[in-house]
């Protein structure tokens, strides 16, 4: 009995969460974009997230101007739909209304070499890229065990080799690349202003000043208090409320 209310339950939910994307897509038509924010809200209040929404909100969020919502959700609609041509387009966007301009230090030496070998491609892709090669191992295995010609049997062979060196570099790429989005913990700042601190305290010397829509690298926690770092390597302390974390806690 229990499992059937809890289906019921499931379903009216769905159904409840189904009509609020619709409502939200039809006020967003009429550019009632406030209303459209508050109906995908909604939703994702109800803990029914999916790319789409977050990619609808940050869409109703970019039209009324306010640039961190639409930012933020835009980076969460990627999180989940990594690739997603849309969604990476209209960050883009976004991203041009925020105030910081922030130049990347760029990657130097070995690091750079693996980075940009690697870094073009999640993770995700990584692996699809190491079943792609391990089938292709698997068939010619096939072709070798059963060829009968010394000659064709000799192209299976090394193919073999091939494919499965292939295998093993897709593997150690998508490990990389998996490390390096896990030592990342990125956040939006949201306040339209806040005063970067050089230590976690009110007391504490300004170090610079952050603006609405800035994406920072959450490095630590303290107290309340968020050690962050800038896509320029600059680093500094805010107050926990004044940013939001990007992935899921």
């Amino acid at each position: 009995m229990k499992n059937i209310i809890y289906i019921a339950i499931l379903l009216i939910t769905g159904l409840a969460c189904g009509q609020s994307f619709e409502q939200g897509n039809a006020l967003y038509k009429k550019g009632d974009y406030k209303g459209a924010a508050e109906q995908y809200e909604g939703i994702l209040k109800q803990g029914k997230q999916s790319a789409e929404v977050y990619f609808n909100l940050g869409n109703a969020y970019y039209k009324l101007n306010q640039v961190a919502p639409s930012v933020y959700n835009y980076e969460k609609a990627l999180l989940l739909d990594p690739g997603n041509k849309d969604v990476t387009v209209n960050l883009g966007f976004a991203k041009k209304m925020a105030i910081d301009d922030i130049k990347v230090t760029p990657r130097v030496g070995f690091s750079k070499l693996i980075y940009n070998a690697t870094g073009q491609y999640h993770y995700n892709t990584w692996a699809w890229i190491a079943v792609s090669f391990s089938v292709a191992f698997l068939l010619l295995f096939v072709g070798y065990y059963f060829s009968g010609m010394a000659f064709v049997k000799r192209i299976f062979f090394v193919g073999m080799f091939v494919a499965a060196g292939l295998l093993a570099l897709s593997v150690v790429a998508a490990i990389y690349v998996k490390t390096q989005k896990n030592s990342e913990n990125y956040a939006i700042v949201f306040p339209e202003v806040i005063t970067v601190k050089s230590e976690p305290r009110e007391a504490a010397q300004d170090a610079f000043i952050l603006h609405s829509g800035t994406k920072v690298n959450v490095m630590q926690a303290e107290d309340g208090w968020k050690k962050i770092q800038l896509p320029d390597d600059n680093v500094g302390w805010v107050k926990q409320n004044d940013i939001k974390e990007i992935k899921q806690q």
